[in-house]
């Protein structure tokens, strides 16, 4: 309850947002009133990211983007978006994107927008207004070239990922249809499995390799038609010849298997988020799952991130202290917390102690639910 869901959601809602409109993503989850804090419901929901780009003929550049989203004549409208960074090496970040309520300036990136030779007032500005205030400005702009931030950025965030993985839904035998990744409930596990065996054979080959390994007795996974229009997966067991379907697998085989095949997505997410992978598996599994989310993290051209939330001592103890955050809740807000700057977890992991150990003796302040 101390809001980790809360955190992860903030990805997912900017998602939803510019795969649909604000309006869609608030109605998602349950209205303004339910995301707002409460006592600030007049008051704006501010996001603010930092991600490096790398813009073509320039250096890579920290650049910054802001979206507050409120309420006018009980309407959800976008309030503010920015999009800026530093165009020298010094000196204040500069607007290239700023929009209040579907209207706004756009900053054309031309050379000169990343170089001190041409005066600000001199660059090429767009007045845009867009079809409605409820429409992020980085979805409009960021379909031409011109604005190249905008068009990276919101890339970006459309490959994000928030998996909820729910082991029914994993098990259902959908329609035949085409499944290029994993959906985030996983209900739509046996149709991207038959993408990945059909259009990709060598990574999922390399797939059933890595399930034969970290799950021994799994021989075989297969996707196959039932004949009536379905598609179902099977798993063989090396000790029997012929497998079994997926509704009579056990949970923690089938959701290692769902994780196994989400990181195995030829089109790699730039960010992954996933919720408590503990449920349903089996304990001795976490250490190797958190090794499989970090190998994802290192084997991408572009290093991809992976956030995970979890109640689970054993993959807390799999996990560098350096990469451990913990959430303390107080008078209904949220602090988080970085494990390695706290002194004390630092020389006690150095004395050779577990990040899992210590938190089961409370040494993550705020952590311990009492």
């Amino acid at each position: 309850g101390t809001g980790k869901s809360t955190f992860i959601d903030v990805f997912g809602f900017l998602r939803d947002c510019l795969i649909g409109n604000i309006r869609m993503a608030v109605q998602k989850r349950a209205g303004f009133a339910q995301l707002v804090s409460r006592g600030h419901e007049k008051e704006n929901i501010e996001i603010e990211l930092k991600v490096e780009l790398d813009f073509t003929g320039s250096k890579t550049r920290l650049v910054t983007y802001s979206v507050a989203v409120g309420e006018t004549d009980r309407r959800v409208v976008i309030k503010q978006e920015k999009l800026s960074w530093k165009r020298g090496s010094y000196g204040r970040p500069y607007n290239f994107i700023d929009f209040r309520e579907g209207r706004g300036v756009a900053v054309v990136e031309s050379a000169d927008a990343f170089g001190t030779d041409v005066r600000e007032e001199d660059l090429q500005r767009e007045e845009q207004v867009l079809d409605s205030p409820d429409i992020l400005a980085l979805k409009a702009l960021g379909q031409f070239k011109r604005f190249e931030a905008a068009s990276q950025l919101r890339e970006l965030i459309e490959g994000w990922s928030v998996s909820d993985f729910r082991i029914e839904k994993a098990r259902m035998e959908p329609d035949a249809a085409p499944a290029e990744h994993l959906n985030e409930d996983g209900s739509n596990l046996a149709l991207y499995a038959q993408y990945l065996h059909e259009d990709h054979p060598k990574a999922f080959a390399s797939l059933l390799k890595r399930m034969a390994k970290r799950v021994p007795g799994v021989e075989e996974v297969s996707p196959e038609d039932t004949g009536d229009g379905r598609i179902a997966l099977r798993f063989r067991d090396a000790a029997f010849d012929k497998g079994f379907l997926a509704r009579y697998v056990s949970d923690g085989t089938i959701k290692m298997f769902a994780y196994l095949a989400l990181l195995a997505d030829p089109e790699p997410h730039p960010l992954l988020c996933i919720e408590e992978p503990e449920n349903q598996l089996y304990p001795n599994l976490l250490p190797i799952l958190a090794e499989e989310f970090a190998a994802y993290t290192e084997a991408r051209r572009t290093k991809a991130q992976v956030f995970v939330t979890t109640h689970s001592p054993d993959f807390l103890s799999a996990v560098p202290l350096e990469s451990i955050y913990w959430l303390s809740k107080g008078s209904g807000f949220t602090t988080i917390m970085r494990a390695a700057d706290d002194p004390q977890l630092v020389a006690l992991v150095a004395e050779g102690d577990r990040p899992g150990w210590l938190w089961r003796e409370g040494l993550f302040r705020g952590a311990d639910p009492k």
